[in-house]
């Protein structure tokens, strides 16, 4: 849980602008029906130039 805290208060520094222009990040979600059940998948994704940081949840 302190990962996700971590992660999410990373992407909100970078998408408030503090390190210059504000970035805006993008959310997908997935969701799959399978043997097991329903399954569901989110990541977020910013990107600045070339660089891209994403996560999976």
């Amino acid at each position: 849980m302190i990962r996700v805290m971590f992660t999410l208060a990373i992407f909100a520094l970078a998408g408030c602008g503090a390190d210059g222009p504000p970035i805006t990040p993008s959310v997908n979600t997935t969701v799959s029906v399978g043997g097991e059940g329903l399954r569901t998948s989110t990541g977020v994704t910013v990107q600045k130039g070339p660089i891209t940081v994403g996560a999976r949840f």
